[in-house]
C-alpha cells in the first residue's frame, strides 16, 4: 500500500524547489556547466550565504551534485535525471504553453 502522505510530502520537497526562484537561477545557470560557489555568486549578483542554503537544499535532493577541486567546490546538475526532466519542460512549453508565454510578453 502506497502512503499517500509520504508521497506528497516528496513531491513537495522535490518541486518546493523547483519553485524557488533562486534555486532555479541556480538550476538555469549550471545548464551551462558546472560552476563553483564564486563563479555562482557573480553570475547571480546573491550573497554567499543565501546561495549556499540554495545549494544545500538541491544538494540534498541530488538535483545537483559537487565535485572538490582542490579548495574549490565544483557544482553541476544531476545529469541521469534532471537535464532530461529539463529538456522535457523546454518540449511541453514549446508544445503546449506557446500561447500563454506569448500572452506574457
Amino acid at each position: 500500500m502506497i502512503n499517500h502522505k509520504m508521497t506528497i510530502n516528496k513531491y513537495h520537497i522535490f518541486f518546493g524547489n523547483l519553485a524557488n526562484s533562486l534555486k532555479i537561477d541556480i538550476i538555469t545557470a549550471l545548464k551551462e556547466k558546472p560552476k563553483s560557489v564564486t563563479e555562482l555568486v557573480k553570475e547571480l549578483k546573491v550573497e554567499q550565504s543565501k546561495l549556499s542554503h540554495a545549494l544545500s537544499s538541491l544538494r540534498c535532493c541530488s538535483i545537483v551534485k559537487v565535485n572538490q577541486e582542490g579548495k574549490k567546490r565544483i557544482y553541476q546538475l544531476n545529469k541521469e535525471t534532471i537535464f532530461p526532466m529539463l529538456e522535457l519542460i523546454d518540449k511541453h512549453e514549446n508544445k503546449f504553453c506557446a500561447k500563454c508565454m506569448a500572452v506574457k510578453k
